[in-house]
């Protein structure tokens, strides 16, 4: 089969690598029928993250093709959603909703699934199935529950976005956009989105932002307390990962109020004084992705949400390398892969 493999930063290829086998008895594979490039796979392609020879990829739709003996809730035929982290989803974390921490999960990054088949451990606990046969424009949408749309509606619940509040999102990616649509699901009076892309900002306002703000840093802040009577929002997404994206979100925050932080942070530091006197609650990492799969699933269904959008351009697998250096460059936010 075809697989994507990351051998230094700023060099991908498609090669040919052995088909995935059944190795547990959990096991299921699955014949993809899209994946996508992430922005999070653009740390180690900027070199900011190590990688040797790293087969790529961690979001996944598509359909059944075999199962171990062990699995039962899934079987062969079947459209299936499944997360960036492999779950039983019958472990006490697991049951509690925080997926991301199962006691057995697996990584589907080091499987890699920008690849043309792929093995999915923990099957019954990590992969949705889908009501039936999806009509071909809905497999952008379900392709962005796998990773992007969950992570946004995770962190717009861990900043407790609802009804008759005011929600910041500090980050104009794929998740930060679908953080605003998950905002705008939950109710939420006011979203101001945080950005200086004329595209980004005209998908933000169809998602559900209610203004913009260009300014970032303590320029953003003051913007953000100018537009909410000198207090800050109560709930605030930072969805970028780096040191300025969390001080910004803290700051956007008023006391009282949440963050909820799912860019993956690298070299961030939080001033201990900072975070004491600003009296918010910060709650984030990982998103438990599988715990939203299956009401994600259906708005999808149901076609009341279209997250989808968010791929602004899509090219065959054997193109991925063009995939990453157009989101790398920032001429494209996501990359959807056909296989």
């Amino acid at each position: 089969m075809h697989q994507v493999v990351m051998h230094k930063p700023g060099d991908v290829r498609v090669e040919d690598r052995d088909d995935p086998k059944i190795i547990e008895p959990t096991d299921a594979i699955i014949g993809l029928s899209a994946t996508c490039i992430c922005g999070s796979d653009l740390w180690p392609y900027r070199g900011a993250e190590p990688v040797d020879h790293q087969v790529m990829g961690h979001e996944y739709v598509g359909v059944v093709e075999e199962v171990g003996p062990q699995v039962r809730n899934i079987k062969v035929g079947d459209f299936v959603v499944g997360s960036f982290w492999a779950s039983d989803n019958t472990c006490e974390i697991c049951r509690a909703g925080y997926q991301a921490y199962c006691v057995n999960r697996v990584l589907m990054g080091t499987i890699g699934t920008q690849a043309e088949r792929a093995r999915i451990p923990l099957a019954d606990g990590t992969l949705v199935a889908t009501p039936g046969t999806p009509d071909p424009d809905l497999i952008p949408s379900l392709m962005a529950a796998s990773d992007v749309l969950g992570t946004g509606w995770f962190a717009a619940v861990a900043a407790e976005a609802g009804p008759g509040k005011t929600v910041a999102v500090v980050g104009d990616g794929a998740v930060g956009l679908l953080g605003i649509l998950a905002a705008k699901q939950l109710g939420a009076e006011r979203i101001i989105a945080f950005s200086r892309h004329a595209d980004r900002q005209a998908l933000a306002r169809e998602f559900g932002a209610t203004e913009i703000v260009e300014e970032r840093g303590d320029a953003g802040v003051a913007r953000v307390k100018d537009l909410t009577d000198g207090l800050g929002a109560h709930s605030v997404i930072e969805a970028v990962g780096t040191q300025e994206a969390m001080m910004q979100a803290i700051h956007s925050t008023r006391p009282g109020g949440h963050v909820g932080f799912v860019g993956v942070s690298h070299d961030v530091t939080i001033p201990g004084d900072e975070l004491f006197m600003a009296g918010v609650h910060v709650h984030g990492g990982p998103a438990p992705v599988r715990q939203y799969l299956p009401e994600l699933i259906q708005l999808i269904w149901d076609r009341k949400i279209d997250p989808g959008k968010v791929f602004d351009l899509t090219l065959p697998l054997e193109r991925a390398a063009e995939g990453y250096q157009a989101m790398d460059q920032r001429t494209a936010t996501k990359v959807l892969l056909t296989v």
